[in-house]
Formats: C-alpha cells, sequence, structure tokens
C-alpha cells in the first residue's frame, strides 16, 4: 500500500481495511529493510527506453527545494526500473537480460540517454531510434512558413535528413542552425519513421514517459521531500509495486 501512497495515507487505510494499526513511521522502517530486487526477465527484450525523472530532496529548513534527476528504464512489456546516480547499476541490469538482436533504443534527444545506451549491448547489437514524436516536437520550435515546416516534417517521416536539411539552405537563422545541428547530432538515429511503424515497430519513447509518470504518482505526491540516501529505495520500493512483485 505505501508503494502507491504516501506512508500516512497507507496507515490510515491499513487501519479501515483491517484494523490493525500499522504507524506510518513503522511503515517507512519496513520498506528500508527490505530488499527489492530488480527483475530478471523472461525475454527476449526486443525493444527498450530510457528517460529522466524528478525527485524532490529534502533541504533544511528554510532553504529552497532541490529537484534531482533519475533515469527510468522501460524494457517493453517486460519490466521497469529508475536508479538515482546508479547509471552503472542500470546498464548491468539490462545487459543481463536476454536481448535480441538488433535491440532497439528509443530516447529524445538528450545525450546523457544516448550514452547509458553506449554502454548497453554493442554497437551492432543496437538500433537506436531518435523518439520522432520528439523530432516533430523540435521541428515545431523552428517557426516560420507552415508549408515549410510540413514539407520538412514529410521529409523526416521518411528518414530523408539531406532533403529536411535542404529545405532550409537559404533561411539562416539561429533556430534554424540549432535544428540543422541537432539534425546532424542525431542523423544515424532518425529512421524511416513511416515504414518502421508499419511493421509495428516502435518510434517514440511513451512507453517511458508513462513510466516516469508512474513512477511520480508515488515520489512526486503533493509535499513529498526524500531523504537523498533514501531515494534509490524508494524508487525500488515504487517500481516492485508497478512490475507486480507484491501480487505474487
Amino acid at each position: 500500500m505505501s508503494a502507491n501512497s504516501s506512508y500516512e495515507r497507507s496507515a490510515e487505510d491499513l487501519k479501515v481495511l483491517t484494523g490493525i494499526a500499522v504507524s506510518s513511521s513503522s511503515q517507512q522502517r519496513l520498506v528500508h529493510r527490505q530488499t527489492f530486487e530488480v527483475p530478471e526477465v523472461s525475454g527476449p527484450v526486443e525493444e527498450m527506453s530510457v528517460d529522466g525523472g524528478k525527485v524532490r530532496l529534502r533541504t533544511p529548513k528554510g532553504k529552497p527545494c532541490e529537484w534531482r534527476d533519475y533515469k527510468g528504464v522501460n524494457l517493453h512489456q517486460q519490466a521497469v526500473g529508475a536508479f538515482y546516480r546508479e547509471n552503472e547499476v542500470l546498464t548491468d541490469w539490462v545487459n543481463q537480460q536476454p536481448l535480441s538482436l538488433p535491440l532497439v533504443c528509443l530516447g529524445d534527444g538528450h545525450d546523457g540517454i544516448w550514452n547509458i545506451y553506449r554502454e548497453i549491448a554493442t554497437p551492432e547489437g543496437r538500433r537506436e531510434i531518435l523518439d520522432g514524436y520528439h523530432l516533430v516536437e523540435n521541428l515545431g520550435k523552428v517557426g516560420g512558413s507552415t508549408g515549410r515546416l510540413n514539407k520538412v516534417e514529410a521529409m523526416l517521416w521518411k528518414g530523408d535528413v539531406d532533403g529536411a536539411v535542404a529545405q532550409f539552405k537559404t533561411w539562416k537563422h539561429e533556430r534554424v542552425t540549432r535544428f540543422v545541428n541537432y539534425l546532424n547530432h542525431h542523423r544515424a538515429r532518425i529512421i524511416n519513421y513511416d515504414y518502421w511503424q508499419s511493421e509495428g515497430i516502435s518510434i517514440g519513447s511513451g512507453a517511458i514517459e508513462s513510466t516516469v509518470k508512474q513512477i511520480g504518482l508515488r515520489i512526486k505526491i503533493t509535499g513529498a521531500q526524500w531523504k537523498e540516501q533514501n531515494v534509490p529505495q524508494v524508487l525500488r520500493h515504487r517500481c516492485a509495486y508497478l512490475n507486480g512483485a507484491f501480487s505474487h
């Protein structure tokens, strides 16, 4: 229950449902004494996605709150995980699973995500794909002619990076330069989204975005602040719930 709501609320609900009183502080101690193992999947893992989430750290009274990043992982349709300052633990866990060849690795444009993927499988064993919806979102930030944007989007949807870049050849603007640099940086990750989608292969990182939201429903409840040393256990607790560990 405390993996799905605050310790205070789970204490109240437990008493109503069972008549047994277990205080919120006792529930917290029980959680932090428990070992929550990251799951081993039966595999094979064909697709995965990684994204960052935010957790609010407890700060001294009178000090502004601090938000820190953690990394969420979704092994599509098999298991999820979340890791706070444990990138090596994250990659070790994934590499221990039965990974398909190639393994489809989905992410947005942040280099931190791709740095993690660099440690997973092998360059030959990975197929890195830039989230198609993130790509279109960044295109929209360029602005300008709707006709031009629609034409560029159609080209990118087919994986035609060169054609897309050529559309901006005569338009000199900071936003254009930034977007063209973004395309060139992720060129190898921009695929023929239309074809891959028709083949039933994921082209977006919606699965991990949903996972991060599901984790946030527990760790970002109103007023929640966490001691930094407790964050990894809180994340493992929530992920154990999301992975169905308590339903067996």
